[in-house]
């Protein structure tokens, strides 16, 4: 990642740390590997990415609403829609369809924000809106 001068944060669990420690591989001096992170955490780890790689369909959606490009290291999901914006690209576990996907999508001058494919957040206040109606009308 050092051509993007991108940090890339990688919560793991400290098995899989282990693992990644006993392969003896060289890592990137810009990855930063992290502890596990809580739900609200990884909010916020989103919510400052330029892009995500995950094979976590809870962080792909996550990802969509916060308005982050992401790459999806499985070959299906559960969130198709998703891929027809353009903001989710399946790469499966090859790593030349994983770094053509995250180059694709790094070399666009600005992330288009999400469309609302989920609602536009306000379903809230029209329940609360329906349910004072339906008071007065009791």
């Amino acid at each position: 990642m050092a051509r993007t001068g991108l940090v890339i944060v990688c919560p793991l669990h400290p098995r899989t740390r282990a693992v990644l420690r006993r392969s003896d591989q060289g890592l990137a001096k810009e990855l930063r590997i992290i502890d596990p992170v809580s739900y609200y955490d990884m909010l916020a780890l989103l919510s400052g990415a330029r892009l995500v790689l995950t094979d976590s369909g809870g962080v792909q959606r996550e990802a969509y609403m916060l308005g982050v490009d992401c790459v999806t290291l499985r070959d299906e999901t559960e969130w198709i829609e998703l891929l027809d914006t353009g903001k989710n690209w399946l790469a499966g576990a090859d790593g030349a369809r994983i770094a053509e996907a995250a180059g694709a999508l790094l070399r666009r001058h600005e992330s288009a924000p999400a469309e609302p494919l989920y609602g536009d957040g306000d379903a809230a206040t029209r329940i609360a809106r329906v349910c004072a109606e339906w008071g007065r009308l009791a």
